[in-house]
């Protein structure tokens, strides 16, 4: 990982790219957006490829609450 981030730091300069190192605790990543959401995804047992893949993702969404859809009944 530590290739990794910095190459996603410099390809993406509008983020914030912080590490720390927590003993004890389940790697994770936190995405902290202008609307004040955060949204959190835990890292453990992944390769840097998927963890790279779910920073990617972090960085696509838009940090709205994911609210269900209701389903629509259509008669045939």
């Amino acid at each position: 990982m530590e290739s990794e981030l910095p190459a996603l730091k410099e390809k993406n300069p509008q983020l914030e790219v912080v590490t720390e190192l927590s003993r004890g605790q389940h790697p994770y990543l936190k995405g902290i957006y202008r609307n004040r959401n955060e949204r959190v995804v835990c890292v453990k047992n992944m390769d840097p490829e998927e963890v790279l893949l779910n920073a990617t993702r972090l960085r696509n969404s838009l940090g709205r609450k994911v609210v269900k859809l209701r389903t629509r009944h259509v008669k045939f």
